[in-house]
């Protein structure tokens, strides 16, 4: 049993002890809120920096300042589908696609029209997350003081949501129904014209840029039994269906062909630096928060 006259007298030393710890924690805890803070978020901005230049766009009047970048397309497995597409920022500027028709040798070459430019989605949106991300960052400059833990979580959540959304929209291609394909500007993009049992697609997977390409065939009127409309995806699979202006078509085969952009490799390593940048500072944060809570006498 606790001698009670002996748990009292050490009660104020115990007390004076907390009293000194407390104080060198809120010291360090200053001392991260007026310093280390304001280094992380100078590391911040140099790594998004260079993420955004990475997708930097021309001012305008001077277009030819931002490189092309030739694609060449292709699989060492297959040869149905070849191509070269040319990348400026976030256009394509030009496609060259010969497609080998499945049932025939014929090969069909298609090229988009010289008055035409194809706009990839995704790459402009994470290029508008990546900045937002920097506004915040610039919106606190080194004159700043941080007062609270809670302040500096805040800031570090909302630029962490801009990064989580810029790397998603590289990793994550939208979905599309086979209606949605067969009628989107994409298709009026080639000369000479699409023929109507072929469908193309471009997008963004990672730091891959792809090319699908669908061959159709009519089903005869009459199907009505088996038929079962596909819904919405990235990838199509044959034996797909689909009606479109009281036709039903099936997809036939499936091609598709990829290659590597090295600045969208090198922007997805940027976002998951940044990443551990934030989620290290905010660590910190909830280690004196933990102290703080946490009131031994």
């Amino acid at each position: 049993m606790l001698n009670p006259q002996r748990s009292l007298s050490e009660l104020p030393k115990m007390s004076a002890a907390s009293q000194v710890e407390r104080a060198v924690l809120e010291e360090e805890f200053n001392w991260l809120l007026k310093e280390e803070v304001h280094a992380v978020l100078k590391q911040l901005q140099d790594v998004l920096k260079e993420a955004s230049r990475r997708f930097s766009m021309p001012t305008p009047g001077l277009e030819s300042q931002l490189k092309q970048e030739n694609f060449i397309l292709g699989s060492s497995t297959m040869d149905q589908v070849k191509g070269v597409l040319t990348l400026q920022g976030e256009a394509l500027t030009q496609a060259d696609i010969n497609l080998k028709v499945a049932k025939s040798s014929q090969v069909l070459h298609f090229q988009f029209r010289e008055d035409k430019q194809w706009k990839l989605q995704q790459i402009q949106d994470a290029r508008n997350h990546v900045n937002q991300a920097l506004q915040l960052l610039n919106s606190r400059d080194e004159s700043y003081h941080f007062k609270t833990g809670a302040e500096v979580n805040k800031l570090m959540d909302a630029v962490m949501l801009q990064l989580t959304r810029a790397r998603n929209r590289l990793t994550t291609p939208a979905s599309m129904t086979l209606p949605e394909l067969a009628t989107s500007g994409l298709m009026k993009m080639f000369t000479p014209p699409m023929p109507g049992d072929v469908m193309v697609n471009f997008y963004i997977n990672l730091s891959k840029l792809c090319l699908t390409v669908y061959q159709l065939h009519v089903l005869p009127p009459n199907t009505t039994k088996n038929f079962k409309p596909a819904g919405s995806s990235v990838l199509h699979n044959p034996g797909a269906m689909f009606e479109l202006n009281n036709n039903r078509f099936e997809v036939s085969h499936v091609h598709k062909v990829e290659c590597v952009v090295p600045w969208l490799n090198d922007s997805l390593v940027f976002f998951t630096i940044s990443l551990q940048l934030c989620q290290q500072l905010k660590d910190k944060i909830s280690v004196f928060s933990s102290f703080w809570n946490y009131r031994p006498f």
